[in-house]
């Protein structure tokens, strides 16, 4: 590995796959695609169909009653073995419940919504809309624990940071991992305290570059190729995002808002709160690891400067 190809950017997708068509996207994973396209989601969240005859569904996704039906059609007279959920944002996880009503398949993989640490002020407020703390499974997997059918094999890996309880399903019969929100082939993933750790997503990110799976199924979008590539890009746009916090922080930058201002000109406004919650994301690491301060602890409202 070269000291250029670790600064490569990530190399985003256009790949958009159409949401309502049942795809088979290799010959163990169908994909269908929720119409719940928007900003953070891209076309809709993707649920997976694992296996065939007894098969895993992987984020059956919103409280959505036509993605529900279409499910079980695409389904037909199969079986649902499990129903597996990478974690609880309500663009993953509600339609669990509904599909097990349908089919009687126990729901498994995270567990409960969780935050990284204690809700101050008005925090809840702003990701309340996001969480779905309704989500309680039949079994949580912990990280290497596996659920299986014919010819197939789940294996949870433990990936938190975008959520404390997220994790990815490694399929190693298709040298396949399927992402979540964790790594997202069109787009960075939001990580939003205090429900989501910038310390603990970049660690998650490591991890996976250690990994050997060959291609990624994420949570929204198409497929991410050569991954141990990708997310070695990731990780390197998180840190070039940090260094410019701590360049603007030096030249007098203290609120988030004057940072997001300067960081993300030309930013659609539908995602300049997103961008303020990465801020303070990166921000509370930062005071955590001594290269910034503030008075207190880290707050979305608080002053900052170099430490």
């Amino acid at each position: 590995m070269s000291a250029s190809d670790d600064a490569e950017p990530p190399a985003f997708s256009r790949d958009a796959p159409a949401p309502g068509r049942v795809e088979a996207v290799s010959p163990l994973i169908r994909r269908l695609v929720c119409p719940n396209g928007g900003p953070f989601t891209q076309t809709g969240t993707c649920t997976y169909i694992v296996g065939h005859g007894r098969v895993a569904v992987v984020d059956p996704g919103p409280e959505e009653p036509g993605h529900v039906e279409a499910l079980l059609a695409a389904l037909g007279d199969e079986t649902v073995a499990a129903i597996a959920v990478t974690h609880t944002h309500r663009d993953h996880s509600p339609a669990a419940r509904a599909l097990k009503a349908a089919t009687g398949a126990p729901i498994v993989g995270c567990g409960p919504h969780r935050a990284a640490r204690a809700v101050r002020g008005g925090e809840r407020t702003i990701l309340d809309a996001a969480a779905d703390r309704d989500h309680g499974p039949d079994v949580a997997l912990a990280d290497g624990e596996r659920i299986d059918g014919p010819g197939w094999t789940l294996v949870a890996v433990a990936t938190p940071g975008h959520t404390m309880n997220h994790l990815a399903f490694a399929l190693p019969e298709d040298e396949a991992l399927l992402s979540g929100d964790h790594v997202m082939g069109w787009s960075t993933s939001i990580v939003a305290p205090p429900d989501g750790a910038m310390g603990a997503y970049m660690a998650s990110l490591d991890r996976l570059r250690g990994r050997p799976e060959r291609t990624y199924w994420p949570g929204h979008g198409g497929p991410v190729r050569e991954p141990q590539r990708f997310v070695r890009a990731l990780a390197h746009h998180r840190r070039a995002r940090e260094a410019a916090i701590l360049d603007r922080l030096g030249a007098g930058g203290r609120t988030i808002p004057a940072l997001v201002a300067e960081i993300y000109q030309g930013l659609d406004p539908r995602l300049a709160g997103a961008a303020a919650l990465s801020v303070y994301a990166h921000l509370e690491d930062l005071v955590a690891r001594g290269q910034a301060a503030t008075d207190g602890d880290p707050a979305l409202d608080g002053t900052y400067r170099p430490a």
